[in-house]
């Protein structure tokens, strides 16, 4: 009796142990989800707008350049060796420029060569200068600029401060010379000072100044207005 209920009931296991449905993992994997990108897209940089263009100036008509300095010189004032000139041809900038006065008294110029210069007046050369190129230009238009003066010097020598030569580009006295050349030192004859000048007819004469005295307002008439090629002897 015991043993056909034993037998019933492991058969009642059996059964219900061979209906149970297979335990599944409760771990259910879900398929990744990808959120939305967070990273702000790159900054697209601005359409390029075309700038303004500066307007270029047009090409400058051929012509001559200005000259950027030059000197007064008196009304006397002949060209010589070692002076600076300009010589400007109008709408000629190629063959315009500065010239320096040679040794020999003759300058060089674009296409004209070599023309004497030394002992003539500006004047004298820009006529001479014009006539020349009228073989190249049609009407041609020069301009003569004194730039430099070194022809017309002035010397002082002896016992002054500063001895050498001086440009005269102006009125010059023995006592603006003098003191232009730094002074008298102290061992200065200031009694005996000679001016050494050449004349027209190449003879040389011996003026005497007396710095003393017109140093107090005597005998005026020593104080001459220097020439060039003069020399101021301080002994």
């Amino acid at each position: 009796m015991r043993t056909a209920s034993f037998l019933a009931l492991v058969t009642l296991l059996l059964t219900w142990s061979s209906q149970a449905p297979t335990a599944q993992s409760s771990a259910t994997t879900k398929p990744a989800t990808q959120s939305p990108s967070t990273a702000k897209p790159a900054p697209q940089a601005p359409p390029a707008t075309a700038k303004p263009t500066t307007p270029q100036p047009a090409p400058a008509t051929r012509g001559p350049a200005t000259p950027t300095t030059s000197v007064v010189v008196p009304s006397d004032y002949v060209i010589g060796a070692e002076d600076v000139l300009t010589v400007l041809f109008w709408r000629e900038a190629d063959i315009s420029g500065d010239v320096v006065v040679r040794p020999d008294g003759m300058i060089t110029l674009p296409l004209l060569g070599e023309m004497k210069a030394a002992g003539i007046k500006p004047d004298v050369l820009r006529e001479q200068i014009r006539v020349a190129s009228g073989k190249f230009l049609t009407e041609p238009n020069v301009t003569i600029v004194v730039k430099q003066v070194n022809s017309r010097k002035v010397f002082i020598t002896g016992n002054v401060m500063m001895p050498d030569s001086y440009p005269l580009t102006g009125p010059r006295t023995v006592m603006q010379l003098i003191a232009l050349a730094g002074g008298l030192t102290e061992y200065a004859d200031s009694q005996n000072i000679s001016i050494i000048r050449q004349d027209a007819g190449g003879q040389t004469r011996s003026l005497k100044f007396n710095y003393k005295d017109v140093s107090k307002g005597k005998k005026l008439e020593q104080n001459v207005v220097l020439q060039p090629g003069d020399t101021v002897v301080v002994p």
